[in-house]
């Protein structure tokens, strides 16, 4: 079976997106291609003690909690779920007085029981969608040259970020705003996420990385949807989005990466953000995921062997992709909420309460000053870094894509 592979690289040498491509239509698969994706379905989709059909068309398996994909990984065979870490973490204390809840869409139609977990059910359509059976919700490295039919494509990640570089840090915090910006294309994505990061590209990067995105290609719509992502091997053989391979141990049942979230910020209207941590736990080496108050679950440090120690980098930011044939135009695939920066709140999206963690598991508000900046064509997205007593360190970022300015 050939495909055409479309492979991303990052400036930050940190994000690619899914493998994707050219995938024959259902009256041209062949048996054979028909069996394997019921083995790969059967793979992926643990028996369900209880299903959840969402209101967005997502069917929400509650799955025993070791029955997860975690346990199909040979070096959790014997291993035994952390509910809980074992370090004593400060206490947020970037919690606002928000007078809303941001959950996911699928709790409207009811909860998973006690020791279940939910899974977002993966479907024949997301398979042959997203072009590959075998690499389903995986990333893959450059060239980010590829052909089909005879014609040559470019894939172009645009990217406005700030971060953190060369020290030794033990997490990441933020307050990341939520839209809806308009995403063109199906292979097109738009999102807003943290890195956790060590190594380097040549030598072999780790990452541990979780936002929102919205990404047609993978999940069937256009709507935000809180996701993760690993690999610690610069994108090679291992990691995957969400719980779509063996790595992540999720312990709550309250949360399902790759599910839609409940409400996004409108332009001049209401604003809604959630608080995000990656924070390692001294005692037990498990870098654990924080949605709000859920603690979602943890990646141990042996999947992720450069990361067993600290981080090198924390990132914060969002990013498009889009593609070009020859001096093509600028996509319109939006980013943020589709507006600059200099908008500025409740018109641009934002970033706030930006904390790194340190080696003590302290949270530390790094100033404006001491942030690096990374804005790939800020004529098409930008950004701007500000600091307030409310909201501690933060950036606008943002933009519409192809314009007068960037055509």
């Amino acid at each position: 079976m050939m495909l055409n592979q479309i492979m991303v690289f990052l400036i930050f040498g940190m994000i690619i997106p899914i493998v994707v491509g050219t995938f024959p239509g259902k009256s041209k698969l062949s048996d054979l291609h028909e069996q394997e994706i019921k083995l790969r379905l059967k793979q992926l989709n643990k028996p369900a003690i209880k299903s959840i059909h969402s209101p967005d068309g997502d069917i929400i398996d509650c799955v025993w909690i070791y029955d997860q994909p975690a346990f199909d990984h040979p070096l959790f065979k014997s291993h035994t779920i952390q509910m809980r870490p074992k370090s004593n973490w400060i206490r947020d204390k970037t919690g606002g007085n928000k007078t809303y809840i941001i959950h996911q869409l699928w709790r409207t139609k009811g909860e998973c029981p006690e020791n279940t977990i939910p899974i977002r059910r993966t479907t024949r359509d997301d398979l042959i969608r997203s072009g590959s059976i075998k690499n389903y919700g995986r990333k893959s490295p450059p060239p980010t040259i590829y052909h089909t039919d005879g014609v040559q494509t470019e894939e172009v990640h645009e990217h406005t970020c700030v971060y953190v570089d060369y020290g030794q840090f033990h997490g990441s915090k933020s307050r990341i705003s939520i839209w809806k910006p308009n995403v063109l294309r199906t292979r097109e994505f738009s999102l807003a996420q943290t890195w956790v990061v060590n190594g380097d590209w040549d030598t072999g990067l780790n990452t541990l990385e979780s936002g929102w995105q919205i990404l047609h290609a993978l999940y069937g719509d256009k709507n935000p949807r809180l996701f993760a992502y690993w690999t610690g091997d610069t994108y090679q053989e291992t990691g995957c989005y969400n719980l779509d391979c063996p790595g992540f141990v999720q312990v709550s049942r309250h949360i399902s990466l790759g599910a839609a979230l409940n409400t996004f910020s409108t332009y001049n209207g209401e604003q809604y953000d959630f608080l995000l941590t990656i924070e390692k736990d001294q005692e037990t080496g498990l870098w654990w995921l924080k949605f709000e108050t859920y603690l979602i679950g943890y990646w141990p440090s042996f999947i992720v062997p450069k990361l067993a120690v600290s981080a090198r980098k924390i990132v914060w930011g969002g990013e498009i992709v889009y593609y070009t044939r020859g001096q093509g135009t600028h996509t319109l695939t939006q980013m943020g909420s589709g507006h600059f920066a200099e908008k500025g709140f409740r018109k641009a999206a934002y970033f706030n309460s930006l904390e790194y963690i340190d080696t003590s598991n302290y949270p530390i508000t790094p100033s404006p000053q001491h942030l690096e900046a990374a804005v790939t064509r800020p004529e098409c997205y930008n950004l701007m870094v500000g600091s307030s007593q409310r909201w501690g360190t933060y950036f606008f970022y943002g933009g519409p894509g192809r314009n007068p300015q960037c055509p």
